[in-house]
């Protein structure tokens, strides 16, 4: 049995290798004695200066960033999650609900308001709003939209225009998209109406905020339906090219968050790393720290739009998930 135990522990590096990432980078010696192998949906871009701020004091670590889709993420950490340290996801419903499952390890440690963290198991640290962007030039002479209710208005007076190049998630293939979703949907009936008038147009599906922009960029599509701001605003190629509207009907902000794994090889290595991310969003510099703060878009009542509580789950029952996903269909899939 110790033989092999031992075996696994030496295959794990392979057997992460092995599968197909979004990304895959080690930062520090590969043959560090300590390895910290990070699961995350965040583009590896935005963590090379939260990784190599956490190495620099560390030279006998290495970071494995291993980089897949929220809903993909959430997959492979429940088949394995001994594969994995610390998993990094803006799907804050299935982050809570991998911690109510038991696969967070707890962490009395670290403090964090009640309303950034569950349990003293899973933490919050930026918080990042959906927006609607936009290709600016293919506006010149439009109103630009800011509430959800405008933008129908918007598509309807100009759908020749708009045929096919409005884009928004797939939220059968995306957990970040199946969450704005249904919070959407909690939160107005505009959300349906919505979804229908792009479904009218041929919407441009997508897994991820990334690939959403890059076709905007491109003017492969000119809108973006509940795309993450913080994405279009890292963009150095954006800046002129893009409009990011934060609808003013109603806000819809996620948290990203953190979770140790309750299977990770080095547990006080891992608290380490969540602590480092408690403490640069605190700090808010830039450089060290390129994604919004927690402290960014909160409310007067110091809460964000979407909080980490149970009600989060309701739309990950199974049956109300097949609901969901039916009702999406027909709006936006209307050739089927």
């Amino acid at each position: 049995m110790r033989y092999f135990t031992v075996l696994i522990l030496a295959l794990l590096p392979v057997l992460a290798h092995a599968q197909n990432w979004e990304d895959r980078q080690v930062f520090g010696a590969e043959d560090a004695p300590r390895t910290l192998r990070v699961l995350s949906s965040t583009d590896t871009s935005f963590f090379v200066p939260i990784i190599k701020s956490f190495i620099a004091q560390r030279p006998d670590v290495s970071v494995e960033y291993l980089v897949t889709g929220t809903a993909e993420l959430d997959v492979r950490f429940r088949q394995n999650p001994e594969l994995y340290d610390v998993v990094i996801s803006s799907a804050m419903d299935l982050q809570l609900k991998l911690t109510n499952d038991g696969f967070a390890l707890r962490l009395d440690s670290l403090a964090q308001p009640d309303w950034a963290q569950w349990r003293s198991s899973l933490f919050a640290f930026t918080a990042e709003p959906a927006a609607i962007v936009i290709n600016t030039a293919a506006f010149d002479g439009l109103a630009i939209p800011a509430t959800r209710q405008e933008l129908i208005e918007v598509l309807r007076r100009n759908a020749d225009l708009f045929q096919g190049k409005v884009g928004t998630y797939d939220v059968r293939l995306s957990g970040l998209g199946y969450l704005f979703a249904t919070q959407d949907a909690r939160a107005s009936e505009t959300f349906w109406r919505l979804m229908e008038v792009i479904g009218s147009l041929d919407a441009q599906l997508y897994c991820c905020s990334g690939e959403m922009i890059d076709d905007l960029v491109e003017g492969r599509i000119l809108v973006a339906y509940n795309v993450l701001g913080s994405y279009a605003l890292a963009r150095a190629d954006t800046e002129d090219v893009l409009t990011i509207i934060l609808p003013s009907d109603f806000p819809t902000t996620m948290m990203r968050s953190a979770l140790v794994s309750n299977s990770t090889l080095d547990p006080s290595l891992s608290e380490a790393f969540v602590g480092h991310l408690i403490r640069l969003q605190s700090e808010n510099s830039a450089k060290d720290f390129p994604l919004p703060s927690l402290d960014a878009f909160q409310d007067t009542s110091g809460r964000s739009s979407i909080s980490l509580e149970p009600a989060l789950m309701t739309y990950l029952d199974r049956l109300k998930q097949q609901v969901f996903i039916r009702e999406w269909e027909s709006a936006i899939i209307q050739d089927q």
